[in-house]
């Protein structure tokens, strides 16, 4: 399905390092039901978070700041590429070619990314991290030089999700090669599915997480209606939601490549790096927003689709019946162009 253009913002000239939300909160309107709000940093950004609390006897707002901070605290000292001490960094460091036992949050990253990464034909591939690191993207090389063809082919021969095999009954993996595996592409989604399940222990029915613009829903707001967010335009210039949409109980992640880049002699550089071609993206789509079962799901997926572009990722979204919104460059315009499973989400602004 596609809707009627929308005029394109001016270009952006400047290099943005900074990773702004993806989403606009709306529809925050007073009300008599009790509500907390939480916010503070995590995965080199943000969060914020929305819940309603039961009026009998609730967690104390301290109690689950503190609760929240400390789970992000320990999700990071697993996931995270930029502590040389975490889990992730150790596995990344190890010679090691024999089977390795991991945690079971690591596990779970590593199965889920095999799966997205077979489901997208490759394109979601979360062994893409030396890549991401001759890019300037990642934690070993500053932005604003590029990589020679000799090194871009050289990486290339170390990445793919068949270097490396799991062992559900050992709750292990072993490596073909000195792999390095970056999971930020899936982190941030699955950091907010797992502060949901900390809420509901917690006794919090209704709430939405984000982090980093990847969010995670259940219930509904105060007003005991589905949560509304906007997607947001894709400019550094305007700020400001095209659509706006209603859920509950699902996970929504955005991937886009008008945030996170730089610029060499006015050339655009994404952070997204296509694992086929070992290059930054640079097709049409500006954006693509992804609901699907939990967070995780729709950030590595988001993520699949942005690699693959505006005809091969619709494709796919087609393909896997997935629930999709993509903002497609188009001359001075963008063009906007939905699967039919994301129109249920749809509302008005």
């Amino acid at each position: 399905m596609i809707s009627n253009p929308i005029p394109k913002a001016r270009p952006v000239f400047r290099a943005s390092l900074f990773f702004f939300l993806i989403f606009l909160f709306v529809g925050c309107g007073q009300s008599s039901s009790p509500v907390y709000r939480l916010e503070g940093k995590t995965m080199g950004t943000q969060y914020h978070i929305k819940m309603v609390v039961p009026a009998k006897t609730p967690p104390s707002q301290s109690e689950l700041q503190y609760a929240v901070d400390e789970e992000l605290r320990r999700i990071n000292d697993v996931l995270s590429t930029y502590i040389a001490s975490s889990e992730l960094s150790r596995l990344n460091q190890s010679q090691s070619l024999d089977w390795q036992p991991v945690s079971e949050n690591l596990y779970f990253m590593l199965e889920l990314s095999k799966e997205i990464n077979a489901q997208s034909m490759g394109a979601f591939d979360v062994t893409v991290g030396p890549l991401v690191n001759l890019w300037g993207f990642g934690p070993d090389k500053p932005l604003g030089s590029n990589p020679s063809d000799e090194a871009i082919a050289n990486a290339l021969t170390k990445i793919g999700s068949d270097k490396y095999s799991l062992d559900s009954t050992k709750r292990a993996i072993k490596k073909a090669n000195a792999l390095y595996i970056d999971l930020s592409a899936i982190a941030k989604g699955y950091g907010s599915d797992l502060i949901a399940d900390l809420l509901r222990k917690k006794g919090i029915e209704n709430f939405m997480v984000e982090i980093g613009g990847e969010i995670r829903v259940a219930g509904v707001n105060e007003h005991g209606e589905h949560w509304k967010i906007g997607v947001e335009k894709p400019s550094m210039l305007q700020s400001g939601a095209i659509q706006a949409i209603a859920i509950t109980d699902v996970g929504l992640a955005t991937s886009g490549d008008y945030r996170n880049y730089y610029e060499v002699d006015g050339k655009r550089f994404s952070h997204t790096i296509n694992p086929s071609t070992g290059k930054p993206i640079t097709h049409t789509l500006a954006s693509v927003t992804v609901v699907a079962a939990s967070c995780a799901q729709a950030d590595a997926l988001a993520t699949a689709l942005n690699v693959l572009g505006p005809v091969e990722g619709y494709a796919l979204a087609e393909k896997l019946s997935l629930a999709a919104y993509f903002i497609i460059r188009d001359g001075e315009q963008f063009t906007i162009k939905y699967t039919p499973q994301f129109q249920p989400y749809l509302v008005d602004l």
